[in-house]
């Protein structure tokens, strides 16, 4: 592996105009930053170091580039030896735009098309931080103290008769409860989206002066979706789109990921979302319209079978009065 790096250090610096000098001087002036950025102590030199950033810098960017550009791929790549021709096809080629194209073909839904013209990418961090960005909500300017955070399940809001509708937003925090309606925007979920969730989860809890709004979602879709049966409703409605071989690896992957979660009861983002659907959930008006439409009115043979019923009942009252009437005349 540590070979196969070292050939892409190799080709990068054929392709570049800048010096190995240039970059290596470049990484020593970041060297106690850099160090900074791991949780453990490196007990590399200062030389070791540095020609450890550069080789996984270099395989980094080939490794994007190699993704995007089809010249890049191969072996024995005239590109890199006719340097001009990078300039010719590819003027506007930036790292950010590499790592865009690379993140939405790898987690999909997660990192819409349009985010390059909402947000300034200069000052992200690192790549997990850029994924972050591609989900960061709008500000809440009031939000809701909450004393305790729970709130029924997707289960239980059907039966209190919630309807689920898959929302047109792209970010996953864009989720609206309007006239009986959840609107909750489209979840895909395979096997990269463990991964994705809990490095985005892990560095927001390193982010003391920023919301933590990756964690807030993972909160509030482990209550909604505690089970299996939460899993299909959703799926049933367009919401997720389950890749996991069963509906039981979804509820148990939030599941796992909220007793690791960090969150804040007076700073919670959904926290108007979570009061209203207690509330609504609390009204026993909604439960028994819920009920006699689930379980009467759920077929057009249940209606007329309720409506010829009731009809009969009329009927009879009809001829109980009549009879009481004659017998008084």
């Amino acid at each position: 592996m540590e070979e196969h790096k070292t050939r892409h250090l190799n080709d990068f610096l054929e392709w570049s105009d800048i010096g190995l000098e240039d970059y290596i001087e470049l990484v020593k002036d970041c060297e106690i930053r850099l160090r900074n950025f791991y949780s453990e102590i490196i007990g590399l030199t200062c030389n070791d170091f540095v020609k450890m950033i550069l080789i996984d810098s270099a395989f980094i960017i080939m490794v994007l580039m190699k993704h995007s550009l089809k010249e890049f791929r191969g072996e024995k790549n005239p590109i890199l030896v006719k340097r001009r021709m990078i300039g010719d096809g590819h003027e506007q080629l930036s790292m950010i735009l590499l790592t865009h194209k690379f993140f939405s073909d790898t987690f999909g839904s997660w990192v819409a098309k349009h985010i390059l013209e909402k947000h300034d990418f200069s000052k992200i961090e690192h790549m997990v931080d850029f994924l972050r960005l591609c989900q960061q909500p709008p500000k809440l300017k009031n939000r809701k103290k909450l004393k305790k955070l729970t709130m029924p399940s997707v289960a239980e809001l059907h039966r209190a008769g919630v309807l689920f509708e898959l929302g047109s937003g792209k970010k996953l925090l864009n989720i609206k409860f309007q006239q009986a309606i959840l609107e909750i925007p489209s979840l895909q979920i395979d096997n990269n989206t463990g991964i994705l969730l809990r490095n985005m989860q892990a560095f927001e809890q390193c982010l003391w002066n920023h919301h933590i709004c990756v964690s807030d979602n993972i909160a509030l879709v482990s209550m909604l979706a505690k089970g299996p049966k939460d899993v299909e409703i959703l799926a049933r409605n367009g919401i997720i789109d389950n890749w996991l071989v069963k509906s039981e690896g979804v509820s148990t992957l939030f599941q796992k990921l909220a007793q690791e979660n960090l969150l804040f009861h007076d700073d919670f983002y959904f926290s108007a979302l979570v009061e209203d659907l207690n509330a609504y959930c609390k009204n026993p008006w909604n439960k028994w319209k819920a009920t006699l439409k689930q379980d009467y009115f759920n077929t057009p043979w249940t209606i007329i079978s309720v409506i010829a019923a009731g009809i009969l009942l009329m009927l009879t009252i009809v001829q109980s009065v009549c009879s009481t009437l004659q017998l008084v005349l």
